[in-house]
């Protein structure tokens, strides 16, 4: 019987400091590169996939308080000042075609999740705010749906990296797939929307 070196599982699942604040800063980058690039951090210094998930989810509870006041502050002055009011309509209209590209009708739980998951958390949490949705609820239903796209894009940098072997590869590859792919949907979803409208 072979003896599983304790230590190796010991790193894995409880690294350095050093190491997993490295990996959170890049998850904390505000555009997507961040989790590719955490990912590629994470799995080199040999974190454990639980502790590269946990920290991911450390950086969307960071997001969310420090993006709740500004949101707060910006729902408060939009109904005060009228200019900001209209941009507020304006924006209330737009997370409705969201909403309604999503689930059809009505800002339910998975409507607002899939919001988050396609768009970002600070839209997901806006649109949930806009539904009257508090903070423990709202930013929940923002971080689920962000939680399912880093598994999604976690999992497609592993398997590509794997390929390719080539981080700097893997991060081009995985970047222009994620400007890429959803604006090559919302084209195919406009294309198709006309086509419903006469039978509807």
């Amino acid at each position: 019987m072979t003896n599983f070196p304790l230590s190796t599982l010991w790193y894995g699942l409880f690294p350095s400091p050093s190491i997993m604040l490295s990996v959170l800063k890049l998850f904390l980058v505000p555009v997507g590169g961040g989790i590719p690039a955490g990912v590629l951090l994470a799995q080199a210094k040999g974190l454990a996939w639980p502790v590269t998930t946990l920290l991911y989810l450390v950086s969307d509870v960071v997001l969310a308080i420090a993006f709740e006041p500004v949101l707060r502050l910006i729902a408060m002055l939009c109904g005060k000042v009228p200019f900001l009011a209209r941009i507020s309509a304006l924006m209330k209209s737009a997370a409705a075609r969201s909403v309604s590209h999503f689930s059809g009708t009505g800002a339910g739980p998975l409507a607002l999740v899939m919001i988050a998951f396609g768009v970002d958390p600070m839209t997901g949490r806006a649109s949930a705010l806009a539904a009257g949705h508090g903070f423990v609820a709202g930013w929940a239903f923002a971080i689920a749906g962000d939680m399912l796209y880093f598994a999604v894009i976690a999992v497609t940098t592993l398997r590509l990296n794997a390929y390719f072997r080539d981080p700097d590869t893997t991060m081009l590859l995985v970047l222009g797939a994620m400007f890429i792919v959803p604006v090559l949907i919302r084209r195919i979803r406009s294309r198709r929307l006309p086509a419903r409208t006469p039978g509807a």
